[in-house]
């Protein structure tokens, strides 16, 4: 009994009578959680401003890329603008041609022109549209890679427009471009301006006349380019302007190889007898390549030159 009364007395006297147990504890409990609550959410704050990225953090590398190269086409400087532009189509991605479409409107012709090789990465019918403007372009070196872009979009969107431009276009390298181009598309509707653009002949030139020489060099390139397209596009309607290309020994050498060589890709056998005629040219490369497109169109009728 005196045990007992002196525990009681010594826990009284330590303070931790029940009532007083309680009363610790009521204040003690806040002070150690108003501090933790107050590290939790300080380090709540620190997780989401970790996990929450700068609007720049957000972009991938190209995008980023992309952001920089479209910065630059509002430059001053021409060569920057058209570096930019030569960048943005080197990524080869839709979203960087479309970055490069405004370049296509530059008050610079090297930047137009070079859009219109940046815009390529589109879907085919889209980078057409885009380009087709750039055949009316008043500078000529534009027109001219506006027409050989078209070709790589492979789009028939741009065949009556490269059609025009074979037909009626001012300047051979423009002209010769579009049959190119419409040789890599192969629709058959180029095949009667094609066929046009290799039958037409300009007068033989002088021998002093310089001016009349170089304007047939210029017409052969369009005359050799018209040939090729025609044999891309296979259809039987070029074969007349073909045969009549390859009998006329006044054609250009090269006319009358590409001639001889689209003949051989048609493989029409109305071509079987100028391609026989060839065979005896004194030009070695055109009868061997008449040759070679006998064999294709009618292997009894081919015997090797000489």
């Amino acid at each position: 009994m005196k045990r007992g009364r002196g525990s009681r007395q010594n826990q009284r006297h330590l303070g931790h009578s029940p009532a007083r147990a309680a009363r610790c504890l009521h204040v003690f409990i806040p002070l150690v959680f108003i501090p933790l609550s107050l590290a939790c959410v300080l380090a709540s704050s620190l997780t989401f401003a970790r996990a929450a990225p700068r609007p720049q953090d957000e972009l991938t590398p190209l995008q980023r890329e992309i952001k920089v190269q479209t910065a630059r086409l509002s430059s001053a400087d021409v060569e920057e603008r058209r570096e930019a532009v030569t960048r943005l189509g080197a990524m080869r991605r839709p979203e960087s041609s479309r970055a490069a479409a405004p370049a296509l409107k530059d008050s610079a012709a090297i930047v137009r022109a070079t859009a219109a090789h940046a815009v390529l990465s589109l879907e085919g019918g889209e980078a057409a549209a885009l380009i087709l403007p750039l055949l009316k372009d008043r500078d000529e070196f534009v027109r001219r890679e506006a027409a050989y872009s078209l070709g790589l979009t492979r789009s028939g969107a741009g065949v009556e427009a490269l059609v025009a431009a074979v037909e009626s276009d001012k300047k051979p390298s423009v002209r010769g471009a579009a049959a190119v181009a419409l040789g890599q598309i192969g629709d058959p509707r180029a095949v009667a301006a094609l066929s046009g653009a290799l039958t037409r002949r300009l007068p033989a030139p002088g021998l002093f006349n310089r001016v009349r020489r170089a304007k047939a060099e210029e017409d052969e390139f369009v005359r050799r380019a018209a040939a090729v397209a025609l044999g891309q596009i296979g259809s039987g309607d070029g074969v007349p302007a073909l045969v009549e290309a390859l009998s006329n020994e006044r054609t250009p050498g090269d006319v009358r190889r590409e001639s001889a060589r689209a003949l051989g890709l048609i493989g029409d056998a109305r071509a079987v007898p100028a391609l026989r005629s060839a065979l005896t040219a004194k030009d070695p490369y055109l009868s061997s390549i008449a040759f070679e497109a006998l064999r294709k169109i009618d292997p009894q009728s081919a015997t090797r030159p000489g």
